[in-house]
């Protein structure tokens, strides 16, 4: 059936992919953003790609009257939960910030959302619950830790609903643990648009290959893997965003609450994701060996074998199509902001 939902963080770079995968549904959607981390000019983007009005509330998640307001005034049914911070490295910088936003932003939605006896909820997890993981690739069910705050927030976050769910047994959790998001939208009107030096992998690829940045640094050679640089599973944000759908769709049938790896259960090394984003670019991109960083491991890559049979997800898209719609938002998209 369809739902009314609330989409907090619905501007960045998931949540604008996971906008059109729920419009496309045939739910009707709110976003929630206070675009901290995302432009207002992707809000005009989804209209272009929709052909329909986006409805936007600007505030801050942890704002309670905020939240009691805008799920009164729009008849919310369900919330899919992106709005937090998201960079391992400030997070290590910062951690009292992250614990507020990202801790306080949960507590303060569900505590609204159960005012309003709303008990469906799909929360934005991470792979980084699985610190350095002791079998690859992983399933849910290996042992949980943190290597930084940010990945502390993601597990507590976790524990959290897991004692909501304990105390009220209306509350229906879909908890998605995301792998590596990448590329675009076909349409090429929205990506991913990291502000400042970007810290994840492929931005910085797509930067180099704008010749924004001089060259990419590989952060060690030296991992036990096949090339000696780090392995890690890259999933299309397209895939990603239907997944949220194939959750939310769950949580209102005989499944239920669930947690869930969202990944292709491919790992790809750093130097492979370089070549490939080279072909699609179709020239070699320039790259240099720098030491390994604190806290990064060798390989993770997921298990997605529960998603499947639990919520009917496959990821769908393979590694040519997400190097190629990437490079196509940076060339059509960024390029011209």
């Amino acid at each position: 059936m369809p739902e009314t939902v609330l989409l907090t963080g619905g501007a960045g770079y998931i949540g604008s992919h996971t906008y059109l995968a729920l419009v496309e549904a045939g739910h009707r959607v709110v976003i929630l953003d206070d675009f901290s981390n995302a432009q207002t000019s992707v809000l005009d983007r989804l209209k272009l790609i929709t052909n329909r009005e986006v409805i936007c509330e600007r505030g801050d998640v942890r704002d309670r009257a905020f939240l009691d307001r805008v799920l009164e005034e729009h008849g919310i049914t369900a919330a899919v939960h992106f709005a937090a911070k998201k960079s391992v490295g400030e997070s290590v910088d910062q951690p009292l910030a992250y614990m507020d936003c990202n801790l306080g932003g949960l507590v303060a939605l569900m505590q609204a959302m159960a005012a309003r006896e709303i008990f469906r909820l799909v929360f934005s997890s991470s792979a980084t619950v699985y610190a350095d993981p002791e079998v690859v690739p992983v399933p849910e069910d290996v042992s949980l830790g943190y290597t930084n705050p940010y990945g502390y927030t993601k597990l507590a976050g976790e524990q959290i609903i897991a004692q909501a769910e304990a105390a009220e047994p209306r509350w229906k959790v879909g908890v998605l643990r995301y792998f590596n998001p990448t590329g675009a939208h076909p349409s090429g009107l929205i990506g991913e648009d990291p502000t400042g030096v970007p810290a994840n992998l492929m931005p910085f690829v797509a930067r180099v290959a704008l010749g924004l940045l001089p060259e990419i640094q590989v952060f060690g050679d030296d991992y036990p893997t096949p090339d000696g640089t780090g392995v890690r599973d890259y999933i299309h944000v397209s895939d990603l965003a239907e997944g949220h759908v194939a959750s939310l769709a769950a949580l209102g049938g005989e499944v239920g609450s669930h947690v869930v790896n969202l990944g292709t259960g491919q790992g790809y090394s750093v130097l492979e994701m370089i070549r490939a984003y080279g072909k699609a670019v179709g020239r070699d991109l320039p790259w240099k060996i720098a030491p390994r960083r604190p806290g990064d491991i060798a390989a993770c890559y997921a298990d997605p074998t529960r998603a499947e049979a639990l919520i009917g997800f496959k990821a769908k898209r393979g590694l040519e199509e997400m190097c190629a719609s990437d490079w196509h938002w940076v060339q059509t998209g960024l390029e011209k902001k």
